[in-house]
């Protein structure tokens, strides 16, 4: 089920529409990080291309974590 969140980013409010693994998986890999979950949200933000939409950026840096890291929050 895609569930839709807000953010504050860079002082403006954002939403974007994400799976909970994925959802989940960020707030692990932020813990990871040891970093804010909104400070994550707000790299990957800053890192995306402008042609791309937050949500997208957010899955593939999960896709791309998991691919390095060999993490994921669910079973396999």
């Amino acid at each position: 089920m895609i569930r839709k969140h807000s953010a504050t980013l860079h002082g403006h409010r954002t939403s974007f529409s994400l799976e909970e693994p994925f959802w989940l998986e960020l707030k692990t890999i932020a813990d990871a990080r040891k970093i804010a979950f909104a400070q994550l949200i707000a790299e990957i933000d800053d890192a995306r291309l402008a042609d791309s939409n937050l949500s997208s950026a957010l899955r593939v840096y999960v896709l791309n974590w998991i691919k390095t890291h060999g993490h994921y929050t669910e079973d396999r």
